[in-house]
């Protein structure tokens, strides 16, 4: 669990991280640098789970080292399965990072949406359903490493 007093903002209690895979955690497929080690610390203290369309195939193979739930999403509308997902899980205790308009609905229904930029871009959608945007996934997954940072970036 995390908590953080963000003044303005309010307490927020997390339990689970949910991440998108493509274009967020990865570029091409390709786990990012850096990431592995930080999902794995932070899956210390919270439920660490990916929810992906897989684009390329290759999700389950690049986070074989890293302690997460993995669900491949299949059929259509995989945004509102994010979103249903997120829902069922308990929003008011989840934090999440995407970077498509499949993630714009899950990033909004989360007490806290991170849309993040990295090598494949961002939906202008998702940059406007998130709380806030950075640029690299390591960026994202350091704020709750280190929640100073969170609650500078979010508190009024």
């Amino acid at each position: 669990m995390l908590q953080v007093d963000i003044p303005g903002f309010g307490v927020i209690t997390l339990e689970h991280l949910v991440s998108d895979f493509t274009g967020t955690l990865s570029v091409g497929g390709k786990l990012l640098p850096g990431v592995e080690e930080r999902l794995n610390q932070i899956a210390e203290f919270l439920q660490v789970q990916i929810l992906t369309a897989d684009t390329f195939g290759a999700a389950r193979e690049e986070l074989k080292g890293v302690n997460c739930t993995i669900r491949i999403l299949s059929g259509t509308s995989h945004d509102h399965q994010k979103e249903k997902y997120i829902v069922e899980l308990g929003a008011e205790k989840t934090v999440t990072l995407g970077n498509g308009n499949n993630d714009r609905r899950m990033l909004k229904a989360a007490k806290v949406g991170i849309a993040v930029t990295e090598g494949e871009g961002c939906a202008v959608d998702a940059i406007m359903a998130a709380n806030l945007q950075v640029n690299r996934a390591v960026d994202a997954l350091d704020l709750l490493l280190h929640p100073k940072r969170l609650k500078a970036t979010l508190r009024f």
